[in-house]
């Protein structure tokens, strides 16, 4: 079961947590006004709910709770700790309010399952955030892998070459943690882990390692992984928060028989090989995918609200639900 949808109006919008991941999402509803409202933004920092209600002009709340007692909104965007996302939701769920969650959806296997059952029982939409979906250069290559154009695919690799220094970790004091936020891995690259899943169908083995060679923090900022899935494909993932003395790679490359192609730059924003046995009409739009980048986030936010939006509208079906969040976060919990 799920609630009606919103035909009539506006989508009423809340963010909770106005660290700085929500500026994406800030930005993105503003970019689709004409079906989006924000109502309310919700920090445990006073001063940072205060300031950011007085500029855009809505409630400022300091708890959930008091969020949703309010009765403002339709939909919460939780850009909270990774920690406190399976409670957030299930509280969300038992006021009729669907979500839209911030990568990972939980830390733990067990609690994202309960958030995708507290949200069907309720009858609310669960949303995960997975941005790096609707790059450009991904959908081209997704579409690649889809249409057969590797013919057998025998090996992918995933680098991630990013820094984060001890100040991003020393900002927050949940920040490293396993409880609250994972490490390299669950923070960091789970959009890319999320690539193994999205690109390439289920997984059947995983060898993991990972360190803290660096930071001080309890969770790892190095590791790599080994993959073989399901379909005999074999792979890995290298993946460090020590690069010195920037962020200096976000890349995936695919190997088959028929097709090689490395997508590459800081966060896979740049085609650097798309070769093929055969040739497509959409190899064209090659040099179109190509984007410049200033972070690593992407430009992916709003095509996800796009979909999040027809979806509560009723015209899409949900690209990716709390179902979908559910495969990537069970690679996590296995590197782990």
């Amino acid at each position: 079961m799920i609630l009606p949808c919103i035909t009539d109006r506006k989508i009423k919008v809340a963010v909770v947590g106005l660290g700085r991941i929500s500026a994406n999402h800030l930005q993105a509803i503003a970019q689709f006004s004409q079906d989006v409202k924000l109502v309310a933004v919700c920090d445990v920092d006073s001063t940072i709910a205060d300031t950011h209600a007085q500029k855009y002009s809505v409630r400022g709340f300091y708890n959930l709770i008091d969020l949703l007692k309010s009765d403002v909104c339709d939909v919460v965007v939780l850009c909270t700790p990774s920690g406190l996302h399976a409670e957030q939701t299930v509280l969300c769920a038992t006021y009729g309010v669907s979500v839209v969650t911030e990568k990972p959806m939980a830390t733990t296997y067990t609690d994202g399952v309960r958030m995708v059952q507290a949200c069907n029982d309720m009858g609310v939409r669960l949303f995960v955030v997975k941005q790096n979906r609707f790059n450009a250069t991904v959908q081209l290559l997704k579409r690649a892998i889809d249409g057969g154009r590797f013919g057998q695919i025998n090996m992918v690799h995933i680098n991630v070459f990013w820094t984060r220094a001890q100040s991003y970790y020393d900002s927050a004091d949940w920040r490293g943690t396993y409880a609250m936020d994972g490490g390299a891995f669950m923070n960091q690259a789970s959009h890319y882990v999320d690539l193994l899943a999205y690109m390439f169908g289920g997984v059947a083995k995983i060898h993991a390692f990972t360190a803290t060679r660096e930071r001080h923090i309890e969770a790892e900022d190095t590791g790599v992984v080994n993959v073989q899935w399901q379909s005999g494909i074999l792979g890995s993932m290298a993946v460090t928060m020590c690069t010195y003395p920037k962020n200096y790679e976000g890349s995936i490359t695919v190997l088959g028989t028929d097709g090689t192609v490395r997508i590459g730059g800081v966060a896979v924003n740049k085609i650097e090989q798309w070769d093929f046995a055969d040739s497509r009409d959409y190899d064209n739009h090659i040099e179109d995918a190509t984007y410049a980048t200033t972070g690593v986030y992407g430009f992916g936010h709003p095509h996800y609200y796009k979909n999040v939006i027809g979806t509560l509208r009723g015209t899409q079906s949900p690209l990716v639900d709390g179902e979908q969040g559910l495969q990537s976060l069970q690679i996590l919990n296995s590197i782990y």
